[in-house]
């Protein structure tokens, strides 16, 4: 039987189509190949890889949150679609303890997903191997305004219209 190459998945880094030069390591116990490794966080903590990939089941302390801010990366694995504990964590590093570095979603990552993980904070998604580079790209701009604060834009919409709506009141003309 000859040798099956195992599908590229399909990678987005700041809403384009990107090369993943990082190579991810899901034992805990498998040694990294040299290059740039993702391991898992108690690897990364020992020292090995130079960046670390969470479990959803991550208790992000404070103590924690402060250990990661020198990662160059974070990856936030998501073991199910259905599993959303890795948006809390992405919106907690980027909002309450100031990670500026890239925080990537791994896992089983769908396109459906693809908006609401970048409002979250994932500026890196890396999409399971079945899902479409041109769907998931289509997806990133399915919504053209949202309602609600989040990271990627912190003012309500209604802050922004109110602030439009000002502008306009400034210039128009005066009737007496």
């Amino acid at each position: 039987m000859p040798d099956q190459a195992v599908p590229a998945r399909p990678f987005i880094r700041a809403g384009q189509p990107a090369v993943d030069d990082w190579t991810l390591v899901r034992d805990s116990d498998a040694a990294p190949s040299g290059g740039r490794c993702i391991v898992p966080l108690p690897a990364w903590q020992s020292g090995a890889g130079q960046a670390p990939w969470l479990a959803s089941d991550t208790e992000l302390t404070d103590a924690l949150a402060a250990e990661l801010l020198d990662a160059p990366l974070i990856a936030i694995d998501f073991p199910k679609f259905t599993d959303g504990r890795g948006y809390s964590l992405a919106r907690l590093l980027r909002e309450r303890h100031g990670y500026a570095g890239e925080i990537r979603a791994i896992g089983d990552v769908l396109v459906d997903q693809l908006y609401f993980m970048t409002r979250c904070g994932f500026d890196a998604l890396s999409l399971r191997e079945d899902q479409w580079l041109e769907d998931a790209l289509g997806a990133l701009g399915a919504f053209s305004r949202a309602y609600q604060p989040a990271v990627d834009q912190p003012e309500p919409l209604f802050r922004r219209r109110e602030r439009e709506w000002a502008r306009a009141r400034e210039k128009a003309p005066a009737y007496a």
